[in-house]
């Protein structure tokens, strides 16, 4: 019976190790054009967006350095951008991914929850949960 359980034991704590994510698979998916959908404030108070003037362009090279910048789609299909972006280097620490801004002006980090492609969960150090989902072009025809 002891045999028994421990075995047990031992397959339930197996099992909960493998389900963990690994942070880095979430890598893969950051490039590109994200359009913010949802913010979930730490009081739990919740403010969908509907529509979007400026949406999130990201860019991750192989040494894992990128940068954040703010892009405003056209009717044409083009993309309106200034030159200010942020940089920011990933790191992943405590089994999680992390992103560290640095700007003239200031230096912040956020965590990444969940990263696929067709969603980016961020939380900041105030605890606000950001739900990207990957910009797609509003068709006029």
């Amino acid at each position: 019976m002891k045999r028994i359980l421990i075995i047990l034991i031992i397959l339930i704590i197996l099992t909960n190790l493998s389900c963990k994510k690994n942070p880095e698979t979430y890598i893969e998916h950051l490039n590109g054009y994200w359009e913010i959908e949802k913010v979930i404030l730490a009081s739990g108070e919740e403010h969908s967006y509907n529509y979007n003037e400026l949406i999130d362009y990201l860019s991750v090279s192989d040494s894992l350095k990128g940068f954040r910048k703010k892009v405003k789609p056209l009717l044409n299909g083009t993309f309106e951008t200034s030159k200010d972006a942020e940089q920011f280097i990933l790191k992943i620490e405590h089994d999680s991914l992390n992103i560290y801004y640095k700007t003239d002006f200031s230096s912040w980090k956020e965590t990444i929850l969940q990263a696929s492609e067709s969603e980016l969960k961020i939380i900041n150090k105030d605890k606000n949960i950001y739900i990207y989902k990957p910009y797609k072009a509003i068709q006029t025809n």
